[in-house]
C-alpha cells in the first residue's frame, strides 16, 4: 500500500518508516524541511514531499494516490498546542477526504478515568482523535499511555529521575495506574494498522502492554533492572503537577514545556479499558512485552549507542528555523562574528572524528563549567540546556539535537553546522570545518566560527557581555580540538575499534 507519514521526523515516525519499508508498503514522508531526512539510512527508499500540516496549501501533494496516512503530529511544548493540534488534525482530514484516502492511523493518548476531564494534553489527544473520526474518512486510533523505549520522553523522565534521585519527595500522581507499553509492540501496532483493519473500520483501540503499574512501581521496577539501590519515595500531598514538572525539568533531560503537559497526564488513571484490538492484530506468540522487558531493550540500546530516535529529534516548537543566512543577507544589518583558525598536527580524518564527536558525554572542549552553567541558565528561563546530549556518541546527522543545538548542515569530513537552540536575543550558529593543511597527508587545518545576529537592544547588549568570555571559551575551544585530533591514535586502528573515552580524556581543556 502507499502510506503517508507525517512526523517522520519525530520519535515514534522515525521508527515507523523503515518498518513499513520492511513490511513492503511504498512510504512518503511529509516534512517542513527535507534536509532533516537526508542522511537517515532509510533517505533513499522514500518520497520525500514538502509540507506542513499546518498550511492546507501544501499538502494536496503529499495525500495525493495515499491509501494509508499516518498522523503523528502534535505540538507539546507549545503554550497554545491544544488549538494548534485541532487546527492541523482538521486540515489533514479535509485534505485526506480530498484525496480519497481510505484510512487514517493516529497515534493518541488514553482515555483518562477520574479527576475530571483529564489534563490538557490528553483532552487535546482526545480532540484530535473525535476531529479525526469524524472526518468521512475510516480512521483507526490507537490509545497509548506510558511508552517505554530508548529514547522515548517518558523513559527518559523514568530513567533520570530514577538514576539521580534515590530518595525524592513525590506527589500523589506516583500512585496512579498506568499501563505502559513498550515501543517495539507499539510500532507492531502500527504497521498491521495499515491493512489488519476491515474496511470502514472507524474507532479507537486502547493498547498497552501487560503490566498495570504505578508510577512508584515503575521507579522501583527500573532501578531493579538496573542494578540501583530500591529508591525511597515519599509521597507529598501539596506538591502540584506544576511543582512537580518544575522538578522534573530540572533533574532530567526533558525541557519543563513539555514536561509540564506530561507530568499533568500522571494525574491520571490510564488504564486500557479493552483489549479489542487482538480481535484483529494478536498479540505475538510470546506476549506482549512486560515492563521489565522493555525497561532492559531500552537499557541494552543506551548501552550500545544504538538509540535509533531519541524525543529531542522532533523540532523542538519555539526554536528558530531558518537557516544560517548567507553573507550577502547581511549587508545593511549587525552580525557579530568569532573566527578562530589552527593548524593541526594530525590527517584530516583523525580532525573530523574529534569534530563530530562533539558535545553529550564528550563535551565541547573547553571550560565545562562555563558550559554547564549556561546550560542551566537557559533550563532556568524555559530552554532545553545542556542535558538533550545527542544520539549517538560518534555519528551526527542533519536535524539532531546535540545539547542546546540542532546540527543544522553536515558535510562528512568537512564541514558540521549547528543551530542554537537555547533561548537567546537573536539568532546563533557554529560552524567546524575540516580544511587542506597543505603539509602533506599527515597535517590538516581546523576553522571555527561563531555567528550571532542580535534582535533589538537586548541582541547587542547580550553579545558586549559575552564577547569577554570568548577567548577563554572559543579559543579554548578550537585549541582543544586541534589537541584531541593530535593525540587521536592511528586512523586505522580509530576505525576498527576506537572507544569514546579516548576522546573524552583527550578534550580536557589545558
Amino acid at each position: 500500500m502507499r502510506c503517508l507519514v507525517t512526523g517522520a521526523t519525530g520519535y515514534v515516525g522515525g521508527r515507523l518508516v523503515p518498518r513499513l519499508l520492511r513490511a513492503g508498503h511504498d512510504v512518503r514522508c511529509l516534512t517542513r524541511d527535507a534536509r532533516r531526512l537526508r542522511d537517515v539510512p532509510w533517505a533513499g527508499q522514500v518520497e520525500v514531499v514538502i509540507g506542513d500540516v499546518s498550511d492546507p496549501a501544501t499538502l494536496a501533494p503529499a495525500f495525493a494516490g495515499v491509501d494509508v496516512a499516518y498522523y503523528l503530529v502534535h505540538s507539546l511544548g507549545r503554550g497554545d498546542f491544544e488549538e494548534i493540534d485541532r487546527a492541523n488534525a482538521t486540515n489533514v482530514a479535509k485534505e485526506a477526504v480530498a484525496a480519497g484516502v481510505q484510512r487514517i492511523v493516529y497515534l493518541g493518548g488514553p482515555a483518562p478515568t477520574g479527576h475530571g476531564d483529564g489534563s490538557a494534553h490528553l483532552r487535546s489527544r482526545a480532540e484530535v482523535a473525535g476531529v479525526l473520526l469524524a472526518s468521512g474518512v475510516p480512521t483507526v486510533v490507537l490509545r497509548a499511555g506510558v511508552i517505554i523505549g530508548s529514547g522515548s520522553a517518558s523513559f527518559e523522565m523514568l530513567r533520570y529521575l530514577t538514576e539521580r534521585l534515590p530518595v525524592m519527595v513525590a506527589p500523589r500522581w506516583v500512585r496512579s495506574h498506568i499501563q505502559p507499553i513498550a515501543i517495539r509492540d507499539v510500532l507492531r501496532y502500527l504497521v498491521s494498522a495499515a491493512d489488519a483493519f476491515p474496511p470502514g473500520t472507524n474507532r479507537a483501540f486502547d493498547i498497552g502492554g501487560p503490566d498495570v503499574l504505578t508510577y512508584a512501581d515503575l521507579i522501583q521496577g527500573y532501578a531493579a533492572v538496573a542494578g540501583l539501590p530500591r529508591r525511597r519515595i515519599l509521597p507529598v500531598r501539596p506538591l502540584t503537577p506544576k511543582l512537580s514538572a518544575l522538578w522534573v525539568g530540572l533533574v532530567t533531560p526533558v525541557p519543563g514545556a513539555i514536561a509540564r503537559p506530561l507530568v499533568a497526564s500522571l494525574v491520571h488513571e490510564a488504564v486500557c479499558g479493552e483489549h479489542d484490538i487482538e480481535t484483529y492484530i494478536p498479540d505475538p506468540p510470546e506476549g506482549l512485552t512486560g515492563f521489565d522487558d522493555a525497561v532492559r531493550l531500552a537499557l541494552r540500546r543506551v548501552r550500545d549507542a544504538d538509540v535509533e530516535t531519541r524525543w529531542s529529534t522532533a523540532m523542538w516548537s519555539d526554536a528558530p528555523s531558518e537557516p544560517l543566512p548567507t553573507d550577502p543577507t547581511w549587508s545593511g544589518g549587525t552580525v557579530y562574528t568569532d573566527e578562530r583558525e589552527r593548524q593541526v598536527r594530525a590527517p584530516t580524518g583523525d580532525l573530523w572524528r574529534v569534530i563530530e564527536a562533539i558535545g553529550g558525554e564528550n563535551g565541547w572542549y573547553s571550560f565545562p563549567l562555563a558550559w554547564s552553567v549556561r546550560g542551566w541558565l537557559d533550563r532556568l528561563v524555559g530552554g532545553v540546556g545542556l542535558r538533550r546530549g545527542r544520539r549517538d556518541p560518534r555519528r551526527l546527522q542533519v536535524g539532531e539535537a546535540l545539547d542546546f543545538w540542532r546540527v543544522e548542515e553536515i558535510e562528512p569530513g568537512a564541514l558540521l553546522r549547528l543551530r542554537a537552540e537555547m533561548r537567546l536575543p537573536g539568532r546563533a550558529w557554529l560552524e567546524m570545518r575540516v580544511c587542506d593543511g597543505g603539509g602533506g597527508d599527515k597535517h590538516s587545518r581546523y576553522r571555527q566560527r561563531a555567528v550571532f545576529l542580535p534582535k533589538g537592544l537586548a541582541g547587542h547588549a547580550y553579545w558586549a557581555c559575552v564577547w569577554p568570555f570568548h577567548a577563554v571559551i572559543f579559543g579554548g575551544m578550537a585549541r582543544n580540538i586541534a589537541r584531541a585530533a593530535e593525540r587521536q591514535p592511528p586512523s586505522s586502528a580509530a576505525a576498527s575499534g576506537r572507544t569514546v573515552a579516548s576522546i573524552s580524556s583527550a578534550t580536557r581543556p589545558k
